[in-house]
């Protein structure tokens, strides 16, 4: 199953209050799940990295740098920067690092970051984190709102981890290996229950904490 619109979001959790309905009273708290999809390709995973680890302002303001005057940032326009564009942009030196080794890979084919919404996630997953600098979060999260995948759980998400622990009145926020166990319970709708638990967290903080725009 790929998601590429609402509809495929509430037939995810139709289907997910069936195999668990303990998440009922989570979905009502929650409202309507958001989509928050983007169109996959090296934009998509760019956009990603550049939010990691930086406040949503910095992320915007960097971002605004980098898109070009028109068009999409694509691969092959990315390697034709200058080698310290990055420092004008604000990024950091390992964000700069791991972007041209993402442009290089796609722009010489190495990488199809369109053919891994075809793939299973698990495929999908190595050959993204075989390349230096993507971790398995951001490869996560590119299948969850980039190629759409149904079945992913980023399970080392701290905000996914606090936000499981107060649902369920855990002791302690589940450490990633435990989380991924209990996530199985959702297969094949992993992401939805993801995009849920993130919904369920940011009502309970009033904050947003979803991973992309």
């Amino acid at each position: 199953m790929i998601i590429r619109s609402d509809d495929d979001v509430m037939e995810g959790l139709e289907n997910l209050l069936r195999l668990d309905p303990r998440l009922a009273a989570i979905a009502a708290e929650t409202g309507p799940l958001p989509l928050r999809l983007r169109e996959p390709g090296f934009e998509g995973l760019a956009h990603i990295i550049v939010s990691q680890m930086v406040s949503r302002a910095s992320a915007e303001a960097i971002w605004r740098r980098m898109q070009p005057a028109e068009g999409v940032l694509t691969a092959e326009n990315y390697v034709l920067l200058r080698p310290e564009a990055w420092r004008e942009f604000g990024l950091s030196r390992a964000k700069a690092d791991t972007l041209l080794r993402i442009a290089e890979a796609v722009a010489s084919g190495r990488l199809d970051l369109l053919a891994l919404s075809a793939l299973p996630p698990e495929e999908a997953l190595a050959e993204l984190t075989a390349l230096k600098g993507i971790g398995p979060w951001t490869a996560e999260v590119y299948l969850m709102f980039c190629g759409g995948h149904a079945d992913v759980f980023p399970s080392g998400d701290v905000a996914l981890q606090n936000a499981v622990a107060a649902a369920f009145g855990l002791a302690a926020r589940p450490q990633a290996r435990e989380l991924a166990s209990l996530a199985g319970a959702w297969s094949p709708w992993r992401s939805v229950a993801a995009r849920l638990f993130w919904a369920y967290y940011a009502v309970r903080l009033g904050r947003r904490v979803l991973p992309i725009d």
